[in-house]
C-alpha cells in the first residue's frame, strides 16, 4: 500500500486559495530585481528568508508588498506563474485558481494588461506541459477605498472573459466586506463568481456579511465560523466551499500550534473543507506541505485526504462534467494505490 505521503503527492487536486503574487521565492524574487534594475532592502537570500517571521497578517502583508515591487512586465509575471505551475505539477495539482492582486501593481504605475496577458500565457503553458488547467480571480485589496475597487473593475473589462471570479483579500481587521457590497454586487452583475476572505482574522460576522451580503460562492478561510455554532450548521447545509489553509494559519498566528488546526473538526462537522497553500513562498509550504502537516498533527486518514481533495472540485468554479471527470479521476486512483 503507497505510504501517506506519496499518497498525498499523487493524489489529483485543486488549489482553490493561492495568490500568486505570494507564490514568489526569495530566489526569483532577486533575479527578476536584477533584470528591471532594483536593489532589494536585503543582502541575499538567507537575509530575505530571515525576515519571514510574522506575528500577524499586517506584519507578512507589509514584506509581501515589498517583494511585489519587483513584479514589473509581463515577463515578470509570465516566470511567476510558471514557476508555481512546475512546483504544483509535483504535488499532483490539476486545476488551479489563481488569485491575483491588480492594485498591488496598477498603483505601481504596471499596466493591467502586463500583469494579466503574463499570467494568461503562463497558464496556457501549464496546461500544454502539465495538463493543468486554471482559471483567474481577480482579487481587491480591502485596505482600500471601495470607489478603488470599482476602477480595478472599470479597468478588467477587456479581459472579463478570461476572468473567473473577484475576491477579497488584504488587511481583513477593520475592513468588513459590507464594505464592499456594491461592487461585489456589480461584478456579480457581470456574470463573475464570488469569493472572500471571511473568518480568518475577523470575527464569524464577517463570514456572514459574506454570505448575506456579497454573496459569495465560497469563503477563503472561514476559520472563525467555528467559533457560531449556528453559522457553521448554515455553512454545511448551504454546502459552501471552505479554502483552508493550515501552514498560513499557523504562519500568521491564527492558531499558536500546527497540532491544534481545526481543519479535522471541519471534517467532522460536515463543511467542505479545503487545503490551499495561500502564499507558499512566505509560508514556508506548498500544497502538499499543508497536507502532510495536518496529517502529521491531527492523525488525518487517507479516507478524510480524499474527502478533502473531492471537496477542491466540487468547490471549484468548473462546468459539472469537468468536476465529474476529476471525481472519477480520484476515484481511479484510490482503487489503483489500495
Amino acid at each position: 500500500m503507497t505510504d501517506l505521503a506519496e499518497f498525498i503527492a499523487g493524489l489529483p487536486k485543486a488549489e482553490l486559495h493561492l495568490h500568486i503574487e505570494g507564490s514568489l521565492e526569495p530566489e526569483l524574487m532577486f533575479r527578476l530585481a536584477e533584470r528591471n534594475g532594483i536593489t532589494l532592502p536585503y543582502r541575499d537570500v538567507e537575509e530575505l528568508r530571515a525576515a519571514y517571521d510574522f506575528t500577524r497578517l499586517q506584519d507578512f502583508l507589509d514584506i509581501y508588498y515589498k517583494g511585489a515591487d519587483v513584479l514589473r512586465t509581463r515577463a515578470d509575471f509570465h516566470d511567476l506563474a510558471a514557476a508555481y505551475f512546475a512546483r504544483a505539477a509535483r504535488d499532483g495539482v490539476v486545476h488551479a485558481e489563481l488569485m491575483f492582486d491588480p492594485q498591488t501593481h496598477t498603483d505601481r504605475g504596471v499596466p493591467f494588461e502586463e500583469v494579466i496577458e503574463g499570467l494568461l500565457s503562463a497558464m496556457a503553458q501549464a496546461e500544454a506541459e502539465f495538463g493543468i488547467t486554471s482559471q483567474l480571480i481577480m482579487s481587491f485589496l480591502r485596505h482600500l477605498p471601495e470607489e478603488a475597487a470599482f476602477e480595478t473593475l472599470a479597468m478588467a473589462q477587456p479581459w472579463l472573459d478570461r476572468i473567473e471570479a473577484v475576491g477579497l483579500d488584504s488587511s481583513e481587521v477593520g475592513h468588513p466586506p459590507v464594505k464592499f457590497a456594491q461592487v461585489f454586487a456589480a461584478a456579480r452583475d457581470k456574470g463573475l463568481r464570488i469569493t472572500a476572505h471571511a473568518g480568518e482574522e475577523g470575527p464569524p460576522e464577517y463570514v456572514y456579511q459574506a454570505l448575506d451580503l456579497l454573496k459569495v460562492d465560497r469563503i477563503d478561510h472561514g476559520n472563525r465560523a467555528l467559533e457560531d455554532p449556528v453559522l457553521t450548521q448554515r455553512l454545511v447545509d448551504e454546502e459552501v466551499t471552505l479554502t483552508v489553509c493550515p501552514l498560513s494559519n499557523l504562519k500568521l498566528c491564527v492558531i499558536d500550534d500546527i497540532a491544534r488546526h481545526p481543519i479535522d473538526r471541519m471534517l467532522q462537522a460536515g463543511l467542505k473543507a479545503t487545503i490551499n497553500s495561500d502564499d507558499p513562498a512566505y509560508f514556508g509550504g506548498y500544497i502538499a506541505d499543508n497536507y502532510r502537516a495536518v496529517v502529521d498533527a491531527r492523525g488525518l486518514t487517507r479516507g478524510d485526504l480524499v474527502t478533502i481533495a473531492r471537496n477542491s472540485f466540487t468547490g471549484a468554479f468548473l462546468p459539472d462534467a469537468e468536476i465529474a471527470a476529476h471525481l472519477a479521476r480520484i476515484d481511479a486512483y484510490v482503487a489503483n494505490a489500495e
